[in-house]
């Protein structure tokens, strides 16, 4: 086990007010936003930081739609908004970049019924995007304004440019945030030896190494690993609490103009990044042999990325990649305190929305943590989940 403060001692037990288990990007937001509350905190994870679904390579920071505008597209709303300049504070204090920009995204709409539902969308963007000052539009165009990006092909009745959308490097950003702890004195890093149990009622956790932690509060941040973990505090349920949806995404080189905007079609992801590099992603796959290999899903979605956007056709790919993204068992985010152990709380279950909220979740759960009611909507409740979880079948 590796620690980053060596002059901490080993021997006997190790204590925080705040235990985080997960250095995936809640775990990491959660961190960061204890150290700025002056929290003392220990922040543990097994296979290494952003190892999981966080250590990925899409980075797409997309809104739900702008229609029927409901209090969880607020929060994203704000998340997004509020993303921006989270990241430049914290490329100011590292001097590193998070690959951020707000690029936008083109949506092609290949049939003719789309485009009217798309000027639907075009008007309740200008009232829904309009908040706080900023206001993003969701434009109807006869065709896109970057030639072949995506191929015209797809665009029989046009294009809708979002502006709001934008990109992160996963990778990137989650490095960046690990940099900043990494200079702080109240959070200490455990990477190497993976929670194995949690004992509520005596404010421990035991690693698979054997060493003991205890906590004032318990942030369980595991992404899929959090699922079992919380299950083994609790009454047995009838249902678990999540799991894992396997993704698979590439990464291509190519060097491509600055101000492309990402392309979305159907569910398939085109995400221009720094460095010549180009995402595509994701699949979603809830039944899988082996979750941390790619195979022919993977390639037919490349072959789906270069007919979209005909300048891939000859970039060389550098990396496949295939990981387990966690969903809540009611799919919302998982976040807050566990109904039977008011000091043992929740945030997980991200599943894609994670990168753009997450800092917003962390936030939540420690005004919670701190004698304040959890701020989110009602289905992003721990306890809501849970008793999902407990219902038989067909009470839904």
């Amino acid at each position: 086990m590796v620690m980053s403060d060596k002059t901490a001692a080993m021997s006997g037990q190790l204590r925080a007010d705040l235990v985080i288990v997960g250095g995936g990007i809640m775990g990491l937001w959660a961190a960061l936003k204890a150290e700025r509350r002056g929290i003392d905190t220990i922040l543990i994870d097994g296979d290494g930081i952003a190892s999981g679904a966080s250590g990925g390579l899409l980075g797409a920071l997309m809104a739900h739609m702008p229609d029927r505008w409901n209090e969880k597209k607020q929060l994203q709303f704000e998340g997004l908004l509020s993303l921006e300049a989270e990241i430049a504070l914290l490329e100011d204090e590292t001097g590193l970049s998070a690959g951020y920009q707000r690029c936008g995204r083109l949506i092609p709409l290949p049939k003719p019924h789309l485009r009217p539902i798309a000027q639907r969308h075009s008007a309740e963007a200008a009232t829904n995007w309009n908040q706080e000052g900023r206001a993003f539009d969701w434009t109807v165009l006869d065709e896109s304004p970057f030639a072949d990006w995506p191929s015209p092909k797809f665009s029989e009745a046009g294009v809708v440019f979002d502006r709001l959308a934008g990109r992160v490097s996963p990778r990137a950003l989650t490095a960046t945030i690990r940099a900043r702890l990494e200079r702080s004195g109240r959070v200490r890093l455990l990477v190497g030896a993976a929670v194995q149990s949690i004992d509520a009622q005596a404010s421990q956790v035991k690693l698979a190494d054997g060493t003991v932690i205890g906590y004032g509060d318990l942030l369980v941040a595991a992404g899929v690993g959090s699922f079992p973990l919380l299950e083994a505090i609790g009454p047995a349920l009838r249902k678990p609490l999540g799991r894992g949806v396997k993704g698979q995404a590439a990464l291509l080189r190519l060097d491509l103009p600055t101000d492309l905007p990402l392309l979305y079609l159907d569910g398939l992801y085109v995400v221009p990044h720094e460095g010549e590099l180009v995402a595509i992603g994701s699949t979603s796959e809830n039944t899988f042999e082996h979750p941390f290999s790619t195979d022919g899903q993977l390639e037919d979605l490349i072959a789906a990325a270069r007919e979209l956007a005909p300048m891939l056709g000859g970039a060389e790919i550098v990396e496949r990649w295939a990981g387990l993204r966690p969903k809540a068992v009611d799919r919302d985010p998982m976040v807050g305190p566990h109904p039977d152990h008011p000091r043992v709380h929740a945030l997980a279950g991200g599943f894609k929305v994670s990168f753009g909220i997450a800092h917003r979740l962390a936030d939540a759960v420690l005004d919670s943590i701190a004698g304040g009611a959890l701020q989110l909507p009602h289905g992003f409740a721990f306890a809501h989940h849970v008793s999902v979880a407990a219902r038989r079948a067909g009470d839904e």
